[in-house]
């Protein structure tokens, strides 16, 4: 127990509501939760299911008819054709995370990851008794890994690489060719890839690639996705992951062993999610596209802020310079003293010192209040 983690976000969360709990008024940038309700036409499936008595055990992999959406769904968005025996559905997308690492990776193995990343993946890395290796992201290349420096970090006892793209805390965006180098590496030196396409709907530009649709990939990839960010179905916990066959009996024996099964009735609200409209889903992308100029360009106001544009999710990664105190002093000071909940970049590895993660799924009022109060405790602590 002492080698898992936990997640920076949930004990921000804790503490923010503690100071609540006080009388205190907090902004809320911590938390990586769409501030939208769940469509009426995917609440409507779920209550159908349940008015039809859907309340039992179902397969550990899914239901068939869920697992077909998916899969054409995946066909349709990422061109990669698979077969529904190849989707497994779980509650929520990290048991995938979790399955995967513990299907494909042994103990004294290598898993590299990117830093600043999804501390889950680490955290279940070293729960394993596996040994993570970071590979930085670069803020001059838009946090994207040097495709040299992955390389070099590979070592006979590498097993799995773990890809997170749109990229979850600093909203980069790996290329094609980001991909293509990736795909190179991990067929020479016979890896699995974990790539985890939880964003994948929310882009501000561009197409969403996955590198299961490359040539040879398709056979050591496993796809992780899910409802909650595109769908805010944050509290249904419904994701899935897309595996090759061999490897989809371990995954779902995984599942029989911690959960058994996913809740039907909210599997059925996940296929009319993927097949009735998707209106409210560009809504929510254009609103944080809205957002994501505003917070951007409110932060680079600030003296000593830098932020970059993100290509992708619904985060701001921006540089924050205090002499003398690190990113984690600094969101600590933020909270409270200034009652604005961040986090500290190093909450997602050691690449993250100097910078701070911020949620842009509030409202713009929210967002204002939020960053007029960073301004001023940024100011007060430079003094």
């Amino acid at each position: 127990m002492a080698r898992l983690g936990t997640e920076g976000a949930f004990e921000v969360l804790a503490r923010a509501r503690a100071l609540e709990g006080q009388g205190r008024r907090i902004v809320h940038l911590e938390i990586g939760e769409p501030d939208f309700q769940t469509a009426r036409h995917i609440k409507d499936a779920a209550a159908a299911a349940l008015a039809q008595g859907m309340t039992h055990y179902g397969p550990s992999a899914g239901l068939l008819p869920a697992r077909e959406a998916i899969a054409r769904d995946v066909a349709r968005r990422r061109g990669v054709a698979v077969d529904a025996e190849q989707v497994v559905i779980t509650p929520g997308a990290k048991p995938i995370l979790a399955f995967t690492i513990l299907a494909v990776v042994d103990e004294g193995d290598e898993v590299l990851l990117p830093d600043p990343g999804f501390p889950i993946y680490e955290s279940v890395v070293r729960y394993i008794g596996a040994q993570p290796v970071p590979v930085p992201l670069s803020e001059a290349r838009d946090f994207r890994f040097d495709p040299d420096e992955l390389r070099r970090r590979v070592t006979p006892r590498t097993r799995l690489v773990i890809l997170n793209s749109p990229h979850n805390p600093t909203g980069g965006v790996l290329t094609p060719e980001d991909l293509a180098a990736v795909a190179g590496v991990a067929l020479e030196r016979d890896l699995w890839v974990l790539s985890d396409e939880i964003y994948s709907r929310l882009l501000y530009s561009g197409e969403h690639h996955s590198i299961a649709a490359l040539p040879g990939m398709g056979e050591r990839t496993v796809i992780l996705d899910g409802f909650s960010k595109t769908y805010a179905m944050t509290g249904w916990r419904l994701g899935y992951g897309v595996a090759p066959a061999t490897l989809v009996p371990a995954l779902a024996r995984l599942q029989t062993n911690v959960t058994s099964c996913t809740a039907g009735f909210v599997q059925m609200a996940g296929v009319a999610a993927l097949e009735g409209p998707q209106d409210g889903v560009e809504a929510m992308l254009a609103e944080f596209r809205r957002r994501r100029g505003m917070v951007v360009r409110a932060l680079n106001g600030i003296e000593g802020v830098r932020c970059r544009p993100p290509g992708g999710a619904f985060y701001a990664f921006p540089h924050v310079d205090v002499p003398g105190m690190t990113s984690k002093a600094v969101a600590d000071a933020l909270l409270d003293e200034d009652g604005v909940a961040v986090l500290a970049g190093t909450a997602f590895g050691a690449q993250g010192e100097g910078f701070l993660r911020l949620s842009f799924a509030n409202s713009l009022d929210e967002l204002g209040e939020g960053i007029a109060r960073m301004e001023k405790g940024l100011a007060r602590l430079r003094r």
